[in-house]
Protein backbone atom coordinates (compact mmCIF):
# COMPACT_ATOMS: atom_id res chain seq x y z
CA UNK A 1 0.00 0.00 0.00
CA UNK A 2 2.70 2.47 1.02
CA UNK A 3 4.75 1.91 -2.14
CA UNK A 4 1.65 2.29 -4.34
CA UNK A 5 0.54 5.51 -2.65
CA UNK A 6 4.04 7.00 -2.91
CA UNK A 7 4.03 6.10 -6.61
CA UNK A 8 0.78 8.03 -6.91
CA UNK A 9 2.61 11.09 -5.58
CA UNK A 10 1.39 11.08 -1.99
CA UNK A 11 3.56 12.10 0.96
CA UNK A 12 5.80 9.26 2.21
CA UNK A 13 4.95 9.79 5.87
CA UNK A 14 1.22 9.84 5.20
CA UNK A 15 1.50 6.81 2.94
CA UNK A 16 3.14 4.91 5.78
CA UNK A 17 0.41 5.98 8.24
CA UNK A 18 -2.31 4.83 5.84
CA UNK A 19 -0.56 1.50 5.31
CA UNK A 20 -0.26 0.84 9.06
CA UNK A 21 -3.90 1.79 9.72
CA UNK A 22 -5.23 -0.34 6.86
CA UNK A 23 -3.17 -3.45 7.63
CA UNK A 24 -4.36 -3.32 11.27
CA UNK A 25 -8.00 -3.06 10.18
CA UNK A 26 -8.48 0.55 11.33
CA UNK A 27 -9.68 1.78 7.92
CA UNK A 28 -9.23 5.30 6.53
CA UNK A 29 -9.68 8.71 8.07
CA UNK A 30 -11.86 11.08 5.95
CA UNK A 31 -8.95 13.42 5.20
CA UNK A 32 -6.81 10.50 4.01
CA UNK A 33 -9.54 9.40 1.63
CA UNK A 34 -9.79 12.96 0.27
CA UNK A 35 -6.04 13.09 -0.29
CA UNK A 36 -6.05 9.67 -1.98
CA UNK A 37 -8.77 10.79 -4.40
CA UNK A 38 -6.86 13.99 -5.12
CA UNK A 39 -3.87 11.87 -6.16
CA UNK A 40 -5.88 9.67 -8.50
CA UNK A 41 -6.26 6.61 -6.29
CA UNK A 42 -9.20 4.59 -7.75
CA UNK A 43 -12.45 4.24 -5.82
CA UNK A 44 -12.15 0.43 -5.77
CA UNK A 45 -8.75 0.74 -4.09
CA UNK A 46 -10.13 3.07 -1.42
CA UNK A 47 -13.10 0.72 -0.90
CA UNK A 48 -10.69 -2.21 -0.45
CA UNK A 49 -8.68 -0.31 2.15
CA UNK A 50 -11.86 0.14 4.18
CA UNK A 51 -12.70 -3.57 4.02
CA UNK A 52 -9.31 -4.98 5.02
CA UNK A 53 -9.22 -6.34 8.59
CA UNK A 54 -5.58 -7.44 8.71
CA UNK A 55 -2.61 -7.64 6.36
CA UNK A 56 0.57 -9.59 7.03
CA UNK A 57 3.56 -7.19 6.84
CA UNK A 58 6.45 -7.99 4.50
CA UNK A 59 9.00 -7.82 7.34
CA UNK A 60 7.14 -10.50 9.28
CA UNK A 61 6.84 -12.66 6.20
CA UNK A 62 10.57 -12.36 5.54
CA UNK A 63 11.35 -13.20 9.17
CA UNK A 64 9.16 -16.32 9.09
CA UNK A 65 10.69 -17.51 5.84
CA UNK A 66 14.21 -17.00 7.23
CA UNK A 67 13.29 -18.91 10.39
CA UNK A 68 11.77 -21.74 8.33
CA UNK A 69 14.92 -22.05 6.24
CA UNK A 70 17.12 -22.23 9.34
CA UNK A 71 14.79 -24.78 10.93
CA UNK A 72 14.85 -26.97 7.82
CA UNK A 73 18.64 -26.78 7.63
CA UNK A 74 19.16 -27.98 11.20
CA UNK A 75 16.38 -30.56 10.95
CA UNK A 76 18.05 -32.03 7.86
CA UNK A 77 21.75 -31.82 8.78
CA UNK A 78 21.68 -31.81 12.60
CA UNK A 79 18.56 -33.83 13.44
CA UNK A 80 19.56 -34.98 16.93
CA UNK A 81 20.47 -31.44 17.96
CA UNK A 82 17.24 -30.10 16.51
CA UNK A 83 15.00 -32.67 18.19
CA UNK A 84 16.83 -32.46 21.52
CA UNK A 85 16.23 -28.71 21.48
CA UNK A 86 12.57 -29.15 20.52
CA UNK A 87 11.94 -31.60 23.34
CA UNK A 88 13.72 -29.35 25.83
CA UNK A 89 11.62 -26.34 24.84
CA UNK A 90 8.29 -27.93 23.87
CA UNK A 91 8.25 -31.39 25.46
CA UNK A 92 6.64 -30.49 28.78
CA UNK A 93 3.55 -32.62 28.09
CA UNK A 94 5.46 -35.70 26.92
CA UNK A 95 6.34 -38.51 29.29
CA UNK A 96 9.34 -40.81 29.23
CA UNK A 97 7.00 -43.79 29.32
CA UNK A 98 5.22 -42.62 26.15
CA UNK A 99 8.46 -41.75 24.33
CA UNK A 100 10.02 -45.13 25.12
CA UNK A 101 6.91 -47.19 24.29
CA UNK A 102 7.63 -47.28 20.55
CA UNK A 103 5.97 -46.37 17.29
CA UNK A 104 2.73 -48.30 17.74
CA UNK A 105 2.02 -46.70 21.10
CA UNK A 106 2.75 -43.22 19.76
CA UNK A 107 0.44 -43.70 16.76
CA UNK A 108 -2.37 -45.12 18.90
CA UNK A 109 -2.09 -42.37 21.51
CA UNK A 110 -2.18 -39.67 18.85
CA UNK A 111 -5.30 -41.26 17.39
CA UNK A 112 -6.96 -41.36 20.81
CA UNK A 113 -6.35 -37.65 21.29
CA UNK A 114 -7.60 -36.76 17.81
CA UNK A 115 -10.79 -38.74 18.41
CA UNK A 116 -11.52 -36.57 21.45
CA UNK A 117 -12.20 -33.70 19.07
CA UNK A 118 -13.33 -30.58 20.90
CA UNK A 119 -13.21 -32.45 24.20
CA UNK A 120 -9.41 -32.62 23.99
CA UNK A 121 -7.80 -30.44 26.64
CA UNK A 122 -4.95 -28.01 26.00
CA UNK A 123 -2.62 -30.57 27.62
CA UNK A 124 -3.94 -33.29 25.29
CA UNK A 125 -3.33 -31.10 22.26
CA UNK A 126 0.18 -30.24 23.41
CA UNK A 127 0.90 -33.93 23.97
CA UNK A 128 -0.38 -34.78 20.47
CA UNK A 129 1.92 -32.18 18.93
CA UNK A 130 4.86 -33.58 20.86
CA UNK A 131 4.01 -37.17 19.93
CA UNK A 132 3.80 -36.12 16.29
CA UNK A 133 7.42 -35.02 16.51
CA UNK A 134 8.39 -38.22 18.37
CA UNK A 135 6.73 -40.28 15.62
CA UNK A 136 8.75 -38.37 13.04
CA UNK A 137 11.93 -39.02 15.01
CA UNK A 138 11.26 -42.73 15.27
CA UNK A 139 10.51 -42.89 11.54
CA UNK A 140 13.89 -41.27 10.90
CA UNK A 141 15.64 -43.87 13.07
CA UNK A 142 16.57 -41.50 15.88
CA UNK A 143 16.93 -43.34 19.18
CA UNK A 144 16.26 -42.36 22.78
CA UNK A 145 18.21 -43.23 25.88
CA UNK A 146 16.20 -43.74 29.10
CA UNK A 147 16.28 -41.57 32.20
CA UNK A 148 19.55 -42.20 34.06
CA UNK A 149 20.32 -41.02 37.59
CA UNK A 150 23.88 -40.11 36.66
CA UNK A 151 23.50 -38.93 33.06
CA UNK A 152 20.14 -37.19 32.70
CA UNK A 153 19.82 -33.43 33.12
CA UNK A 154 16.98 -31.74 34.94
CA UNK A 155 15.02 -30.27 32.03
CA UNK A 156 17.50 -30.50 29.15
CA UNK A 157 17.46 -33.37 26.67
CA UNK A 158 21.09 -34.13 25.84
CA UNK A 159 22.94 -35.94 23.08
CA UNK A 160 25.24 -38.87 23.78
CA UNK A 161 27.39 -41.04 21.57
CA UNK A 162 26.62 -44.74 21.85
CA UNK A 163 27.86 -47.45 19.48
CA UNK A 164 29.07 -44.73 17.12
CA UNK A 165 25.62 -43.12 16.88
CA UNK A 166 24.12 -39.99 18.39
CA UNK A 167 21.20 -40.68 20.69
CA UNK A 168 19.00 -38.42 22.81
CA UNK A 169 19.05 -38.86 26.58
CA UNK A 170 15.73 -38.15 28.28
CA UNK A 171 15.65 -35.42 30.92
CA UNK A 172 14.33 -35.94 34.45
CA UNK A 173 11.45 -33.64 33.50
CA UNK A 174 10.18 -36.34 31.12
CA UNK A 175 9.06 -38.36 34.14
CA UNK A 176 5.28 -38.05 34.27
CA UNK A 177 4.17 -35.82 37.12
CA UNK A 178 7.66 -34.52 37.89
CA UNK A 179 7.77 -30.73 37.90
CA UNK A 180 10.67 -28.52 36.88
CA UNK A 181 11.79 -27.88 40.47
CA UNK A 182 11.94 -31.58 41.32
CA UNK A 183 13.70 -32.37 38.01
CA UNK A 184 16.38 -29.77 38.72
CA UNK A 185 16.66 -31.02 42.30
CA UNK A 186 17.52 -34.49 41.02
CA UNK A 187 20.26 -33.05 38.82
CA UNK A 188 21.62 -30.91 41.66
CA UNK A 189 21.60 -33.82 44.13
CA UNK A 190 23.54 -35.96 41.68
CA UNK A 191 26.21 -33.24 41.42
CA UNK A 192 26.28 -32.27 45.10
CA UNK A 193 29.67 -33.85 45.77
CA UNK A 194 28.39 -36.69 47.97
CA UNK A 195 29.19 -39.27 45.32
CA UNK A 196 27.03 -42.14 44.11
CA UNK A 197 23.71 -42.88 45.74
CA UNK A 198 23.85 -45.70 48.26
CA UNK A 199 20.10 -46.33 48.40
CA UNK A 200 16.71 -45.11 47.33
CA UNK A 201 16.35 -43.44 50.70
CA UNK A 202 19.57 -41.57 49.93
CA UNK A 203 18.15 -40.32 46.62
CA UNK A 204 14.98 -39.14 48.30
CA UNK A 205 16.91 -37.37 51.07
CA UNK A 206 19.41 -35.61 48.82
CA UNK A 207 16.94 -34.57 46.11
CA UNK A 208 14.03 -33.85 48.45
CA UNK A 209 11.60 -35.77 46.23
CA UNK A 210 8.53 -37.77 47.20
CA UNK A 211 8.23 -41.53 47.39
CA UNK A 212 5.87 -41.34 44.39
CA UNK A 213 8.74 -40.04 42.24
CA UNK A 214 10.98 -42.83 43.53
CA UNK A 215 8.31 -45.29 42.39
CA UNK A 216 8.20 -43.71 38.92
CA UNK A 217 12.00 -43.80 38.65
CA UNK A 218 11.83 -47.47 39.58
CA UNK A 219 9.16 -48.15 36.94
CA UNK A 220 11.45 -46.62 34.32
CA UNK A 221 14.32 -48.88 35.37
CA UNK A 222 16.42 -45.96 36.64
CA UNK A 223 16.89 -47.53 40.11
CA UNK A 224 18.00 -51.01 39.08
CA UNK A 225 20.56 -52.36 41.53
CA UNK A 226 20.00 -49.63 44.14
CA UNK A 227 18.77 -50.96 47.52
CA UNK A 228 15.75 -49.50 49.27
CA UNK A 229 17.44 -48.46 52.50
CA UNK A 230 20.81 -47.06 53.57
CA UNK A 231 20.73 -49.28 56.66
CA UNK A 232 22.91 -52.36 56.64
CA UNK A 233 21.81 -55.58 58.27
CA UNK A 234 24.03 -58.23 59.84
CA UNK A 235 23.31 -60.44 56.86
CA UNK A 236 24.71 -57.77 54.50
CA UNK A 237 28.12 -57.96 56.17
CA UNK A 238 28.31 -61.75 56.30
CA UNK A 239 27.45 -62.65 59.90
Amino acid sequence: IMVYLIAQGMDKGLSFKIMEAVRKGKGLQPEWETDMKAHGVPDWYIWSCKKIKYMFPKAHAAAYVSAALRLCYFKLYYPEEYYATFLTVRGEDLSAKAILSGMDYVKNRRQEIRELGRDASAKDKSEETGLHVVQEMLARGIEFLPVDLYKSKGTTYTIEEEDGHKKIRLAFSSIDGLGESAANALEKARDDGEGEYISRDDIQRRAGISSAIITKLDELGALDGIPDSSQMSLFDIGF
